[in-house]
């Protein structure tokens, strides 16, 4: 693109603060041309934006800090954890980096509409995703294209046969995984993606069948099952931590309970998650459907009213029920 010729246009699209923290990655191509064109304050998404803000909210302060009291417990000490406090703490860990980075994610989007702004979608329901390529165009969108533009593709992509495809898919994950921060145990997270990607190109290109591999409900469970296990690596202090948390999930032993009403916090939140995608699958897959559905209740005072006090009421029951106030998740990194 040509080079941009205002110099406070350049400054705003560096120094935008909703999405600087933390994402998603925007690109001057998609940013720029915004700054450019005139603002119609009438046709800003307000009511999407205010929505988007209190989605954001609810997914951090009632479900991501809630499990975080629970990840946070079992992973402090897991060489004292029982096996089931393992299991509660593993897929607690998972279900709060997607809540509280997808909710930071919903707050910065809505921000920005309130602006006049549209961020690119970071998040499309990564834990339905049939399998690891699937994963990453669902997870942290932006990040996986800013790594296959400038990493993947720059190294040959696929152009030069499989072996040097299965480098490079190798390569990039783990050069993502570094990019959390210099240890081993973000490496190994970063292998790990990397080697189910290479492993799932090469079957896709066997011509097998592979029963009931071939039933989607089953590569979903798979695919969320390997992530969560490798997000024990992402969060455990260090590559010792992370052995005896793995060791402690795959053999038996006795230890540490969790209290019953951490462990209801975990079936409480998971439950509502489990909805929330069940809702999300059924009515709303895109983000545009959401749009034109609070684009027309603005257009109507009446429903504009209806959704204030909705909106009021929301958030006086998320500030009920939060937990602790804690850090977002991808402000260390």
């Amino acid at each position: 693109m040509q080079p941009e010729s205002k110099f406070t246009s350049y400054l705003l699209f560096l120094s935008f603060f909703p999405q600087l923290v933390a994402g998603p990655i925007v690109t001057a191509k998609s940013f720029l041309p915004q700054i450019r064109r005139p603002l119609d304050i009438s046709r800003i998404p307000l009511l999407f934006g205010m929505f988007l803000i209190l989605l954001g909210l609810f997914k951090k302060m009632v479900l991501a800090d809630h499990l975080a009291e629970v990840s946070d417990l079992v992973f402090s000490r897991p060489a004292e954890m029982s096996t089931r406090s393992l299991w509660i703490g593993m897929f607690s860990y998972s279900f709060q980096i997607y809540c509280d980075f997808s909710g930071y994610t919903d707050i910065a989007q809505g921000t920005a509409l309130l602006f006049g702004f549209r961020l690119p979608e970071n998040f499309r329901m990564p834990y339905l995703a049939a399998g690891f390529s699937e994963f990453w165009t669902r997870w942290h969108i932006s990040l996986s294209q800013w790594l296959k533009k400038y990493v993947y593709i720059s190294l040959g992509g696929n152009r030069l046969g499989s072996l040097f495809t299965y480098r490079n898919l190798i390569l990039v994950m783990a050069i993502g995984g570094l990019w959390h921060g210099a240890s081993w145990n973000f490496v190994i997270w970063g292998l790990g993606h990397g080697g189910f990607l290479v492993l799932e190109r090469w079957m896709g290109g066997k011509d097998q069948k592979f029963g009931y591999w071939n039933w989607k409900p089953l590569q979903t469970l798979f695919t969320f099952f390997i992530v969560t296990l490798l997000w024990i690596f992402f969060r455990s202090a260090n590559l010792h931590d992370s052995l005896c948390y793995l060791q402690g999930v795959f053999t038996k032993k006795d230890g540490f309970l969790l209290p019953y009403s951490l462990e209801m916090k975990f079936v409480y939140c998971f439950s509502l998650l489990f909805l929330g995608h069940i809702f999300g699958v059924r009515y709303f897959k895109e983000n545009k459907q959401l749009l034109g559905l609070f684009q027309k209740m603005q257009n109507s005072l009446g429903k504009s009213m209806v959704f204030a006090f909705l909106a009021a009421v929301s958030l006086v029951l998320i500030v009920l029920y939060s937990a602790e106030s804690k850090p977002f998740v991808y402000f260390v990194f």
